[in-house]
């Protein structure tokens, strides 16, 4: 099957090759993603983890969340007996790779190892990316950060195995929705069948990605509902609810099980913009905007403090409900 190479892509074929060079010539490699992982930096993170320990690398990985555990809903993928607990992870690599980290803050406890590295080298796709890594192979027009994990195995010579393939299909996957958002390019579709020619199971991943959740979630996500409030007049109208740390604890969610509920609320056609409060163990407010493509909510986000994409981006709040809704609808 016909690979395409990113040489002239945002990437130069001669950072590729530097970062082959890198690669290839350290013994231990340390990987990252951001905090609170979703697909794309779990799944870029375990894909080349797990490649590079079948070259017979000496690798680990992590996140720096202060409660390290892996989100209920990537349980299921390959790979993480790579993972260590940060507090474990290594102070001074000789090569650091970070996957889907736009900002050193993206890190959480794992930043501090990014001066001491070595090498650090950034796989990305995020547009706000601020270039923090020694090389930075950044592609904001890549559908997801798989794409250009991918590309680095590609590019170092290593196989596809199924398992490699499965955790960059959940990238893929998740950061396109489905194949639905306009992040979805014919390279995005021509990287899943690569992927699923090694025997990837679509329908198992879409079945763990999306279709699965506790009874304790349909109440949550009733509230969710219950709560929401439209305002027609903010942009190109808002549609805003929250969930509080009580909320989950009556109903026995953890904090990473809310992730769908933005995608039922966001489907009102009476708002351009869609926002969920959700607060987290710490009593901090985790809010995710969504946007039909009126509004630049990566720039909205990112004047909160936050960022991501145009459609998609999100920020921390440790303000009260109406206060955080206050300054987002002051942005918006």
């Amino acid at each position: 099957m016909t690979h395409h190479p990113h040489d002239d892509g945002p990437v130069s074929g001669r950072d590729w090759d530097r970062a082959v060079e890198i690669v290839s010539s350290a013994d231990e490699i340390a990987l990252a993603c951001h905090i609170s992982p979703d697909g794309d930096a779990l799944g870029s993170t375990l894909a080349v983890g797990l490649a590079l320990r079948a070259a017979g690398k000496r690798v680990v990985a992590s996140f720096g969340d202060r409660r390290f555990s892996v989100p209920r809903l990537l349980r299921f993928l390959p790979g993480q007996d790579l993972l260590v607990d940060p507090a474990r992870y290594p102070a001074a690599p000789e090569v650091m790779i970070t996957f889907d980290v736009p900002s050193v803050e993206r890190l959480g406890t794992l930043a501090a190892g990014t001066a001491r590295a070595g090498r650090l080298i950034v796989l990305d796709h995020h547009p706000s990316n601020t270039g923090f890594g020694t090389l930075n192979l950044v592609d904001p027009g890549a559908a997801a950060t798989a794409m250009l994990a991918e590309e680095l195995i590609h590019r170092l010579g290593l196989p596809l195995s199924r398992d490699i393939a499965t955790c960059l299909y959940v990238g893929l996957v998740t950061d396109t929705g489905s194949f639905r958002h306009s992040s979805t390019t014919p390279e995005a579709h021509a990287m899943a069948a690569r992927l699923l020619a090694t025997g990837v199971d679509p329908e198992r991943i879409a079945r763990e990605v999306w279709d699965r959740s506790p009874f304790g979630y349909l109440g949550v996500l009733g509230l969710a509902l219950e709560r929401a409030r439209l305002e027609p007049e903010v942009g190109g109208g808002l549609v805003w609810t929250f969930v509080t740390r009580a909320d989950r604890e009556a109903h026995g969610l953890s904090y990473d099980e809310l992730e769908g509920i933005i995608d039922v609320v966001r489907r009102t056609d009476a708002a351009d913009v869609s926002a969920i409060l959700k607060e987290d163990d710490d009593g901090a407010w985790q809010v995710s905007t969504r946007s039909k493509g009126g509004v630049d909510v990566s720039r909205v986000c990112a004047a909160l403090g936050g960022g991501g994409h145009a459609k998609a981006a999100g920020f921390t709040s440790h303000l009260p409900v109406e206060e955080t809704i206050a300054g987002l609808r002051a942005q918006l």
